[in-house]
């Protein structure tokens, strides 16, 4: 059997593709290579924003469930000076723009939306022959083959399908995150969590940063930003947990304690994450077939856009094909015309937002836009 569409990757953009497509009658089989939904950790919270993973939860039929995960008091922001003044504090108006929920429980909607069969776990795609028509033969690493008309690469940074689109690749920023978390703040962690307030906080300086949010029961999931060059995590051993910390810690010398504590109180093993980028104006020729949607069309540094473009893609997609029954080119292109422009702006606006964090005159640039944006 030659299934019409298939998705590789079960990521928020490839299941709101699949989820979409499900609500029209339209049946897409995902292929993941994790074992099950619950083989990783999925990140941790997102702002969802009203004029692009809103609208995509909408045309999902997923809205109301969405309301139903935001973490209250979570859209608040705070920039502190890395001696810990206070900068800059917006309060959580409620007013619905960029409501933060959970990665994870947002994808667990979207997975329980999809009839079981849909998602085929377990299935790492190793590789893949272009056949005649726009059709592809894909081979998994269980040595099974699967023939498509309609293939989409939803399968993140370092995808297999973009490969047959593009010769781009994701490039290092300068900038390495590690991840940390410290539980039951409130009790255990007082001034660290006083620090980040009930949603989000920003602490920069000499082209650094602690970038911390409030989850619920108190969890303070925060990433250390450090201006590294490529390749300096390999330096680190970070399977033990008080040297790793600690090393880290010393890039913060003189910080205030409240700050580096959401280093040197961890209670899990720290977790570096190098940042990478496609190109912003990343685009490619209409090829027979195939397309792309989320990290793996437009991978871009962090600026809260990510999660939301990839939903946002899988929606546009899905009605994009709608739209054009029994055409899959002119669907492909019809979405490819508007994807490509919506990208470059984000990508653009996301490395403005990158500058203002670790530029010079950080963090008064980030000061700078959080005023204009709330004038």
């Amino acid at each position: 059997m030659t299934p019409a569409i298939t998705i590789i990757g079960a990521g928020l953009g490839g299941l709101m593709l699949a989820r979409v497509l499900h609500v029209h009658g339209i049946a897409a089989t995902v292929y993941e290579a994790d074992a099950s939904a619950d083989a990783r950790t999925q990140g941790g919270m997102l702002d969802i924003h009203d004029y692009n993973g809103q609208p995509a939860l909408k045309a999902a039929g997923l809205y109301d469930q969405f309301v139903g995960l935001i973490h209250p008091g979570g859209e608040a922001t705070r920039v502190l000076s890395k001696e810990g003044t206070l900068l800059f504090a917006q309060a959580d108006d409620g007013g619905g723009g960029r409501p933060e929920v959970l990665r994870g429980e947002l994808r667990r909607i979207l997975l329980e939306s999809l009839p079981a069969a849909t998602i085929q776990w377990g299935r790492k795609l190793t590789s893949i022959a272009v056949l005649a028509d726009g059709e592809h033969e894909l081979t998994f690493a269980d040595n099974t083959r699967v023939t498509t008309r309609l293939l989409v690469g939803a399968d993140g940074a370092w995808s297999k399908v973009r490969r047959l689109l593009t010769d781009a690749t994701p490039v290092y920023s300068g900038i390495t995150f590690v991840e940390t978390f410290l539980y039951d703040s409130d009790a255990l962690h007082p001034d660290s969590a006083q620090a980040v307030g009930g949603g989000a906080l920003f602490a920069m300086a000499g082209g650094q940063g602690l970038f911390a949010h409030r989850e619920p029961n108190g969890v303070l999931h925060t990433y250390a930003a450090l201006n590294k060059p490529q390749g300096w995590a390999d330096s680190v051993d970070w399977s033990d947990r008080g040297q790793a910390l600690a090393r880290v810690a010393a890039e913060f010398e003189g910080w205030a304690p409240a700050l580096t504590s959401l280093i040197t109180a961890s209670a899990t093993d720290p977790v570096p994450r190098q940042v990478m980028s496609l190109p912003v104006a990343q685009q490619w020729a209409r090829t027979p077939g195939v397309t792309l949607v989320g990290d793996a069309a437009h991978l871009m540094v962090p600026s809260g856009e990510g999660a939301n473009l990839a939903m946002f893609d899988g929606a546009e997609l899905a009605m994009a094909i709608v739209a054009h029954p029994g055409d899959i080119e002119a669907a492909l292109g019809a979405y490819e015309k508007q994807l490509f422009p919506r990208s470059a702006a984000a990508a653009a606006e996301a490395v403005g937002v990158f500058d203002a964090c670790f530029g010079p005159e950080a963090p008064q640039g980030l000061l700078d836009m959080l005023a204009g944006a709330t004038a």
